[in-house]
């Protein structure tokens, strides 16, 4: 949830840490810091965002530091409880993702030791665990410290009494190591080192790394094996992670959805056929699958939603779809005729991950769909689907979602084909799927006029998203967006479940927003919506093209293209983003970084 950075080479160190931080700022931004060292320890942290710790950090030309871009777990957002962190005697600076479990029984510990704190963090009491265990040598005092941790972290740190050396580790929390040109750089995201270095080193769980000007050794916290890790080439540009002339990441990434899309079809789409590599888990096992499991958050789980319905449909394999964070303590029931599926943009989730590893502990295939090459999960999967929706800095995600959809579509097809689907089904769905990006195109043309009628519901405090079958997912997707960058109250209902209770919130402050598309279901959300007028309500209706009577019912109409029901998500949720992004920005929001919350959430 946090963004790290870290540098060593012979550049200017606070130049490199602050772009980098920026870069992060997704990741967290309530307060911010740096540490710059060679011989002393020169600090500056703050309550706020990147630009106030731009406002008081002093010019520097040291060459070694770590920074710290915060999302406040363990107390609130202030100077004193910003990173980075020190020991008693202002040697030892760190910086932390992640939340240290057992923080109150080593607090307790290091109190008794004569140690004085002056946070209400969890990662202060990291700092001075190293102070406790440091005889001289960082590094062996910092795999002394984390032997004793309870918890996830991924951590930089430094000394004053041995400049020109980092030391990182990592469990649970990502941290990636960059290489450049005799200069080294560490960072929670790679998105921070884009601009330096495309070449770099994932970290697993329980490595340490210690960096200086002449190079880096990696080994393991445990046992002090050294190890030999595989350099990897980062695929996404420096221009993927800029505005580019938008306002806004988050429209940007809207924007960026028909050439997302066309990027997770690409080279999957073959002769009338899906054809995915890296699945590694052979035909035979997934045609004699008994059942499957999506476990995700947030946004994902409702991409899960609609991964239940399609596959369902298609292959007539039962899928349940798991809160990740409610699945990995439930001791849920799995076995070698189960796949697994984790959906997660960053790769990160803690939750996420941590029901992967529940589940292959218990014998169940796994499958990730994710965004981020070289992520946690990707690295733990059997097999795994990349999105390739490039890099999403908006917090609210919008391009990873309909990547998402895309995937699982075509997942979709991919097992209905290995139980002899019926050739011309498939081959008008994957017809079809091809022909999504233009029409998303065609919508996002219209978006002026979207905007005009999303205005008209700026005012509202509170808003029902209703849809039925497929669109029922949509409808929660399109609530979360609206909370998520306007904090506005909304909830996302099945149609019909709308009587059975939120019918009781219609009135003149509480529109509702339809999915009535052209499908079976289409005249029974119909009812529903006069049951709504009927009480005076006010609705605004995402509708099929060429759909005249629906404007005698609703007050307002936005127009999506024809496309079959299996695919109509992938339409209809960009109206539904742009609604969000229009009424946030009308509302004085900052649409990019929403209060209180963060891109990539790696703690619980």
């Amino acid at each position: 949830m946090c963004g790290i950075v870290g540098y060593v080479g012979k550049k200017n160190a606070q130049k490199i840490l602050m772009a980098s931080l920026r870069r992060l700022e997704y990741r967290g931004y309530d307060s911010a810091g740096i540490c710059l060292t060679n011989n002393e320890l020169e600090i500056y942290k703050t309550k706020g965002k990147i630009a106030d710790l731009a406002k008081i950090s002093k010019p520097s030309a040291k060459t070694v530091g770590i920074g710290h871009t915060r999302w406040a777990t363990h107390g609130v957002p202030s100077n004193i409880n910003s990173h980075p962190h020190l020991d008693c005697q202002s040697e030892i600076a760190l910086v932390h993702n992640g939340i240290i479990e057992n923080f109150s029984s080593l607090k307790g510990y290091l109190e008794k030791k004569g140690h004085r704190f002056v946070s209400d963090t969890d990662t202060e009491v990291l700092a001075h665990l190293v102070e406790e265990f440091y005889h001289g040598n960082l590094e062996s005092a910092v795999r002394e410290a984390l032997k004793k941790v309870v918890g996830t972290y991924g951590i930089c740190l430094v000394h004053r009494q041995e400049p020109g050396k980092i030391i990182a580790a990592r469990k649970g929390s990502p941290l990636v190591l960059g290489l450049g040109e005799n200069e080294y750089f560490l960072a929670s995201d790679t998105s921070a080192l884009l601009a330096y270095t495309k070449k770099v080193i994932y970290l697993n769980d329980e490595e340490i790394v210690t960096v200086t000007g002449d190079g880096y050794e990696i080994s393991n916290i445990q046992n002090g094996q050294n190890l030999e890790k595989e350099v990897k080439k980062i695929e996404w540009s420096l221009g993927e992670i800029e505005k580019s002339g938008f306002d806004h990441f988050m429209l940007k990434e809207i924007f960026e959805q028909p050439e997302a899309v066309t990027k997770a079809l690409s080279g999957r789409i073959s002769n009338d056929k899906i054809v995915f590599g890296g699945l590694n888990i052979e035909a035979k096992v997934l045609r004699n699958l008994e059942r499957v499991i999506i476990v995700a958050c947030g946004t994902s789980w409702h991409a899960g939603l609609v991964g239940e319905y399609v596959i369902e449909e298609l292959t007539r394999i039962p899928v349940e779809v798991e809160y990740a964070s409610e699945f990995r303590y439930r001791d849920p029931i799995l076995d070698g005729k189960t796949l697994v599926i984790a959906i997660s943009q960053s790769g990160e989730t803690a939750d996420t991950l941590a029901g992967l590893k529940e589940a292959k502990e218990k014998g169940a295939y796994t499958l990730g769909i994710i965004n981020v090459v070289g992520s946690t999960i990707a690295r733990e999967v059997n097999g795994g689907i990349y999105t390739h929706a490039g890099p999403e800095i908006g917090v609210a995600s919008t391009k990873a979602f309909t990547t998402q959809l895309a995937v699982l579509i075509m997942l979709a097809v991919y097992f209905a084909s290995l139980k002899n689907l019926p050739a011309k089904q498939t081959t008008q769905i994957i017809k079809e799927l091809s022909l999504i990006p233009k029409k998303m195109q065609k919508i996002l043309d219209r978006a002026d006029d979207i905007k005009k009628t999303a205005l008209k519901y700026a005012k509202y405090d509170n808003c029902l998203y209703l849809g039925r079958d497929l669109n029922y997912p949509i409808a929660l997707e399109g609530a979360l967006k609206l909370k998520e960058i306007s904090y506005v109250h909304a909830e996302g209902y099945p149609t019909a479940e709308m009587k059975h209770g939120p019918i009781a919130l219609i009135d003149d402050d509480c529109p509702s927003i339809f999915i009535a598309l052209a499908d079976d279901l289409y005249e029974k959300v119909i009812s529903n919506m006069k049951e709504i007028k009927a009480r005076k309500g006010r609705i605004l209706v995402i509708a099929t093209e060429g759909n005249e009577e629906i404007k005698n019912i609703a007050d307002d109409v936005i127009y999506i293209p024809q496309t079959l029901p299996i695919l109509a998500g992938l339409l209809s949720a960009l109206p539904m983003q742009l609604i969000a992004y229009y009424i946030g920005v009308s509302r004085g929001c900052d649409v990019d970084q929403p209060r209180n919350l963060a891109k990539s959430v790696t703690v619980e």
